[in-house]
Protein backbone atom coordinates (compact mmCIF):
# COMPACT_ATOMS: atom_id res chain seq x y z
CA UNK A 1 0.00 0.00 0.00
CA UNK A 2 3.05 2.42 0.80
CA UNK A 3 6.13 2.19 -0.98
CA UNK A 4 8.96 4.28 -0.19
CA UNK A 5 11.86 4.93 -2.83
CA UNK A 6 15.13 6.31 -1.43
CA UNK A 7 13.66 8.85 0.29
CA UNK A 8 15.45 11.49 1.87
CA UNK A 9 14.55 14.76 4.21
CA UNK A 10 17.30 17.50 5.50
CA UNK A 11 17.35 19.95 7.50
CA UNK A 12 20.42 22.13 6.49
CA UNK A 13 23.39 19.77 7.38
CA UNK A 14 21.50 16.92 9.16
CA UNK A 15 20.35 14.09 7.36
CA UNK A 16 16.78 13.21 9.28
CA UNK A 17 15.84 10.77 6.64
CA UNK A 18 18.65 9.66 4.58
CA UNK A 19 17.87 7.55 1.72
CA UNK A 20 15.36 5.14 3.01
CA UNK A 21 13.56 2.72 0.96
CA UNK A 22 10.59 0.33 2.77
CA UNK A 23 7.30 -1.04 1.79
CA UNK A 24 3.76 -1.15 3.49
CA UNK A 25 1.86 -4.42 2.92
CA UNK A 26 -2.25 -4.01 2.65
CA UNK A 27 -3.80 -5.15 5.57
CA UNK A 28 -0.48 -5.49 7.12
CA UNK A 29 0.48 -3.64 10.64
CA UNK A 30 4.08 -2.68 10.44
CA UNK A 31 5.85 -1.42 13.10
CA UNK A 32 8.88 1.08 13.17
CA UNK A 33 11.21 1.19 15.68
CA UNK A 34 14.80 2.75 16.16
CA UNK A 35 16.41 4.73 18.99
CA UNK A 36 15.56 8.25 19.40
CA UNK A 37 17.03 10.43 16.82
CA UNK A 38 16.52 7.73 14.30
CA UNK A 39 14.60 9.56 11.62
CA UNK A 40 10.70 7.38 12.67
CA UNK A 41 8.83 10.69 13.10
CA UNK A 42 10.17 12.48 10.14
CA UNK A 43 9.63 9.57 7.97
CA UNK A 44 6.09 9.93 9.20
CA UNK A 45 5.51 13.60 8.83
CA UNK A 46 7.15 13.37 4.49
CA UNK A 47 4.64 10.42 4.28
CA UNK A 48 1.48 11.88 5.82
CA UNK A 49 2.39 15.36 3.98
CA UNK A 50 3.53 17.60 6.79
CA UNK A 51 7.19 17.92 5.06
CA UNK A 52 8.02 18.05 1.74
CA UNK A 53 10.92 15.41 0.64
CA UNK A 54 14.15 16.65 -0.18
CA UNK A 55 14.50 14.01 -2.51
CA UNK A 56 13.24 10.59 -3.50
CA UNK A 57 9.51 9.40 -3.40
CA UNK A 58 6.46 8.12 -1.57
CA UNK A 59 3.48 5.92 -3.47
CA UNK A 60 0.38 5.19 -2.43
CA UNK A 61 -1.74 2.21 -3.75
CA UNK A 62 1.15 3.14 -6.80
CA UNK A 63 -0.04 6.32 -7.16
CA UNK A 64 3.04 8.98 -6.68
CA UNK A 65 2.06 11.30 -3.77
CA UNK A 66 5.62 12.31 -3.20
CA UNK A 67 4.85 16.29 -1.68
CA UNK A 68 1.22 16.44 -1.45
CA UNK A 69 -0.45 18.41 1.10
CA UNK A 70 -2.44 16.31 4.47
CA UNK A 71 -5.64 16.88 3.31
CA UNK A 72 -5.05 15.59 -0.05
CA UNK A 73 -3.77 12.86 1.31
CA UNK A 74 -6.60 12.68 4.17
CA UNK A 75 -8.75 12.58 1.16
CA UNK A 76 -6.92 9.52 -0.11
CA UNK A 77 -7.65 7.45 3.09
CA UNK A 78 -4.26 8.25 4.69
CA UNK A 79 -4.71 9.25 8.38
CA UNK A 80 -2.18 9.95 11.14
CA UNK A 81 -1.78 10.05 14.74
CA UNK A 82 0.21 12.13 16.94
CA UNK A 83 2.33 11.47 19.81
CA UNK A 84 1.09 14.02 21.59
CA UNK A 85 -3.27 13.64 20.98
CA UNK A 86 -4.54 16.67 18.74
CA UNK A 87 -8.00 17.03 20.54
CA UNK A 88 -10.57 19.97 19.94
CA UNK A 89 -10.52 20.08 24.24
CA UNK A 90 -13.85 21.98 24.74
CA UNK A 91 -15.73 19.93 22.69
CA UNK A 92 -17.09 16.59 23.76
CA UNK A 93 -16.19 13.00 23.15
CA UNK A 94 -19.08 12.93 20.63
CA UNK A 95 -18.46 16.11 19.00
CA UNK A 96 -15.09 15.35 17.72
CA UNK A 97 -15.54 12.70 16.40
CA UNK A 98 -18.75 14.03 13.99
CA UNK A 99 -15.83 16.90 13.14
CA UNK A 100 -13.88 14.77 11.80
CA UNK A 101 -15.73 14.21 7.93
CA UNK A 102 -15.01 16.65 5.63
CA UNK A 103 -16.86 19.17 3.56
CA UNK A 104 -20.18 18.76 5.70
CA UNK A 105 -22.94 20.84 4.62
CA UNK A 106 -23.42 22.73 7.59
CA UNK A 107 -20.41 24.36 7.20
CA UNK A 108 -21.45 27.18 4.91
CA UNK A 109 -23.78 29.53 5.92
CA UNK A 110 -26.10 29.01 2.76
CA UNK A 111 -26.40 25.59 3.96
CA UNK A 112 -27.60 26.61 7.32
CA UNK A 113 -29.94 28.93 6.03
CA UNK A 114 -31.80 27.60 3.40
CA UNK A 115 -30.76 24.03 3.51
CA UNK A 116 -31.61 23.40 7.58
CA UNK A 117 -33.59 20.10 7.23
CA UNK A 118 -30.43 18.84 4.67
CA UNK A 119 -28.18 19.99 7.47
CA UNK A 120 -29.67 18.27 10.06
CA UNK A 121 -30.36 14.88 8.63
CA UNK A 122 -26.29 15.13 8.06
CA UNK A 123 -26.07 15.57 11.34
CA UNK A 124 -28.06 12.88 12.54
CA UNK A 125 -26.08 10.57 10.43
CA UNK A 126 -22.71 11.85 11.64
CA UNK A 127 -24.10 11.32 15.43
CA UNK A 128 -25.21 7.66 14.85
CA UNK A 129 -21.73 7.10 13.33
CA UNK A 130 -19.88 8.88 16.20
CA UNK A 131 -22.02 6.99 18.51
CA UNK A 132 -20.75 3.75 17.02
CA UNK A 133 -17.38 4.30 17.32
CA UNK A 134 -17.56 4.88 20.66
CA UNK A 135 -19.62 1.59 21.07
CA UNK A 136 -16.53 0.13 19.52
CA UNK A 137 -13.85 1.67 21.77
CA UNK A 138 -15.21 1.13 24.57
CA UNK A 139 -15.76 4.36 25.74
CA UNK A 140 -19.31 4.93 26.17
CA UNK A 141 -18.56 6.58 29.61
CA UNK A 142 -17.20 9.46 28.24
CA UNK A 143 -19.39 9.93 25.25
CA UNK A 144 -20.35 13.51 26.21
CA UNK A 145 -17.15 14.77 28.66
CA UNK A 146 -15.03 17.69 27.08
CA UNK A 147 -11.95 16.13 25.39
CA UNK A 148 -9.96 18.15 27.29
CA UNK A 149 -10.74 16.32 30.44
CA UNK A 150 -9.74 12.96 29.18
CA UNK A 151 -6.78 10.85 30.59
CA UNK A 152 -4.13 10.52 27.98
CA UNK A 153 -4.83 6.76 27.00
CA UNK A 154 -7.99 7.67 26.21
CA UNK A 155 -7.47 10.65 23.85
CA UNK A 156 -5.26 8.23 22.08
CA UNK A 157 -8.33 6.01 21.79
CA UNK A 158 -9.99 9.67 20.65
CA UNK A 159 -7.69 9.64 18.33
CA UNK A 160 -8.23 6.31 16.78
CA UNK A 161 -11.48 6.76 17.11
CA UNK A 162 -11.22 9.49 14.82
CA UNK A 163 -9.72 7.79 11.88
CA UNK A 164 -12.92 5.29 12.14
CA UNK A 165 -15.01 8.49 10.75
CA UNK A 166 -13.51 8.37 7.28
CA UNK A 167 -12.94 5.67 4.77
CA UNK A 168 -9.34 5.50 6.13
CA UNK A 169 -6.97 3.10 4.01
CA UNK A 170 -3.60 3.14 6.02
CA UNK A 171 -3.18 4.87 9.46
CA UNK A 172 -0.19 6.08 10.79
CA UNK A 173 0.27 5.56 14.72
CA UNK A 174 3.34 7.71 16.16
CA UNK A 175 3.63 6.41 19.80
CA UNK A 176 0.30 5.50 20.49
CA UNK A 177 1.15 3.48 23.90
CA UNK A 178 3.22 6.78 25.26
CA UNK A 179 2.16 7.60 29.00
CA UNK A 180 -0.77 4.79 28.37
CA UNK A 181 -0.87 2.48 31.76
CA UNK A 182 -1.63 -0.93 30.88
CA UNK A 183 -5.16 -1.91 30.79
CA UNK A 184 -5.80 1.44 28.61
CA UNK A 185 -2.85 0.57 26.63
CA UNK A 186 -4.57 -3.62 25.95
CA UNK A 187 -7.80 -1.84 25.32
CA UNK A 188 -5.94 0.43 22.24
CA UNK A 189 -4.19 -3.07 21.17
CA UNK A 190 -7.28 -4.71 21.14
CA UNK A 191 -9.16 -1.70 19.05
CA UNK A 192 -6.12 -1.61 16.63
CA UNK A 193 -6.42 -5.65 16.27
CA UNK A 194 -9.98 -5.77 15.05
CA UNK A 195 -9.77 -2.80 12.81
CA UNK A 196 -7.16 -4.56 10.86
CA UNK A 197 -9.09 -7.88 10.90
CA UNK A 198 -12.83 -6.77 10.85
CA UNK A 199 -12.67 -3.80 8.66
CA UNK A 200 -9.07 -4.22 6.79
CA UNK A 201 -6.85 -1.33 8.41
CA UNK A 202 -3.49 -1.45 7.63
CA UNK A 203 -1.48 0.26 9.94
CA UNK A 204 2.35 1.49 10.80
CA UNK A 205 3.04 2.55 14.43
CA UNK A 206 5.67 4.05 16.04
CA UNK A 207 6.29 2.38 19.30
CA UNK A 208 8.83 1.90 21.88
CA UNK A 209 6.93 -0.70 23.93
CA UNK A 210 8.57 -3.88 22.25
CA UNK A 211 5.96 -6.02 24.17
CA UNK A 212 3.37 -4.15 22.57
CA UNK A 213 5.48 -4.28 19.44
CA UNK A 214 5.58 -8.21 19.63
CA UNK A 215 2.07 -8.53 20.23
CA UNK A 216 0.60 -6.66 16.97
CA UNK A 217 3.07 -6.11 14.47
CA UNK A 218 4.45 -8.52 11.74
CA UNK A 219 6.66 -6.83 9.99
CA UNK A 220 8.89 -4.89 12.23
CA UNK A 221 11.25 -2.19 10.44
CA UNK A 222 14.31 -0.86 12.77
CA UNK A 223 15.87 2.28 11.92
CA UNK A 224 18.70 4.27 12.84
CA UNK A 225 20.54 7.30 11.69
CA UNK A 226 17.76 8.09 8.89
CA UNK A 227 18.11 4.90 7.23
CA UNK A 228 16.54 1.09 7.46
CA UNK A 229 18.72 -0.85 9.53
CA UNK A 230 16.80 -4.45 9.69
CA UNK A 231 13.12 -6.09 8.75
CA UNK A 232 11.28 -8.89 9.88
CA UNK A 233 9.17 -10.36 12.47
CA UNK A 234 9.58 -9.02 15.96
CA UNK A 235 12.03 -11.76 17.67
CA UNK A 236 14.40 -11.81 14.36
CA UNK A 237 14.96 -8.09 14.71
CA UNK A 238 15.36 -7.72 18.26
CA UNK A 239 18.20 -10.07 17.80
CA UNK A 240 20.02 -8.82 15.01
CA UNK A 241 23.16 -7.25 15.89
CA UNK A 242 23.21 -3.82 13.61
CA UNK A 243 19.81 -3.74 15.85
CA UNK A 244 21.20 -4.23 19.28
CA UNK A 245 24.35 -1.67 18.46
CA UNK A 246 21.99 1.15 17.96
CA UNK A 247 19.68 0.77 20.56
CA UNK A 248 22.68 -0.27 23.51
CA UNK A 249 25.62 1.63 21.43
CA UNK A 250 27.58 -1.79 22.00
CA UNK A 251 27.13 -5.00 19.79
CA UNK A 252 27.30 -8.93 20.84
CA UNK A 253 30.72 -8.76 19.71
CA UNK A 254 31.64 -6.16 22.21
CA UNK A 255 30.44 -8.13 24.98
CA UNK A 256 32.33 -9.63 27.52
CA UNK A 257 33.01 -13.64 26.72
CA UNK A 258 31.73 -13.40 23.41
CA UNK A 259 33.51 -14.37 20.21
CA UNK A 260 34.71 -12.46 17.55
Amino acid sequence: MIKVENLHMHFGGIRAVDGTSLEIKKGSITGLIGPNGAGKTTLFNVVAGHYKPTSGKVFLDGEDVSGMQPHELFAKGLLRTFQIAHEFSTLSVRDNLMMVPPAQSGETLWNAWFHGKQVRDEEEKLRIKANEVIEFLEIPHVADELAGNLSGGQKKLLELGRTMMVDAKIVFLDEVGAGVNRTLLNTIGDAILRLNTERGYTFCMIEHDMDFIGRLCDPVICMAEGKVLAEGPVDEVKSNEAVIEAYLGTGLKNKPGAQA
